[in-house]
């Protein structure tokens, strides 16, 4: 049985520190701005418009500023409203927590889609770069949800479960582990390689993101404790249960339209 003991701090200066958590952000975003390059240029090989491969750069900006705004404010709204009405001047308070994901894929959208109205090019051959990459973050991101101790698993007897001794003394599920294993390998693996053995309908990568990781989410959610302050939403469904259905009919109500208008 392993003890968890490891600090979420990497280095600390002092007047600074340098935490895990901020370096998966960083990495993340780093690594899918590299790789979505490349995807873009595969991409523009099977589309009937151009795009400046460097303008992407200008997206990158935009993104940021969702992640943080919309994962901030959907943390607000899906997870503790109550207390952030009440105190509105902690919302602004990013660097004591409080992420949502769907939050941030909601920003996302948001982002994207005033982004390419701008350049005048489809959303979805955007949102499409960034289901490919995405899923880079999101392992990163998991795996330093578990190095800081944080949405920690259910009670379990299984052999790996993990004690975090600053929830309890009780062995848990590393759910953070199987989140960074099914949300962000997993779906990074699924999604280029469906991407690659076909040729790029704009939509598909985008429609199979929210399939895809709504479900591994359900499936991570029957692991993780929900929310403390939360708790379960409706029955036993979390609320993190609730938001991935809703993105796993979003998906497949997109494929649909797809379906119908020929362009899948």
């Amino acid at each position: 049985m392993y003890i968890h003991n490891l600090d979420p701090i990497l280095l600390d200066f002092g007047f600074i520190e340098i935490r895990w958590y901020s370096l998966a952000y960083i990495f993340g975003i780093v690594i899918g701005w590299w790789l979505g390059k490349k995807i873009i240029k595969n991409f523009l090989l099977n589309v009937d418009f151009k795009f400046d491969v460097k303008e992407f750069d200008d997206l990158i900006t935009y993104l940021i500023i969702s992640i943080i705004v919309g994962g901030r404010l959907g943390y607000v709204l899906f997870y503790n409203f109550e207390y952030y009405i009440s105190n509105p001047v902690e919302i602004i308070k990013v660097w004591e927590g409080g992420m949502s994901f769907h939050g941030a894929l909601i920003g996302i959208i948001i982002g994207t889609y005033i982004f390419s109205t701008q350049k005048n090019i489809p959303t979805f051959f955007f949102l499409d770069v960034v289901a490919c990459v995405s899923p880079i973050g999101i392992l990163l991101g998991r795996i330093a949800n578990f190095i800081n101790g944080e949405l920690v698993g259910k009670v379990t007897d299984v052999s790996w479960g993990i004690i975090f001794p600053a929830i309890d003394t009780l062995p848990r599920h590393p759910s953070q582990l199987y989140e960074a294993l099914l949300e962000g390998l997993i779906l990074f693996i699924l999604i280029n390689v469906i991407n690659l053995k076909r040729k790029y309908k704009i939509g598909l990568s985008s429609s199979l993101f929210l399939i895809f990781y709504g479900i591994f989410r359900i499936v991570a959610e029957q692991f993780r404790e929900p929310d403390l302050q939360l708790g379960y939403v409706l029955g036993n469904l979390s609320m993190g249960t609730i938001l991935s259905s809703i993105m796993v009919i979003s998906g497949f109500v997109i494929l649909i339209i797809l379906r119908k208008k020929n362009e899948l």
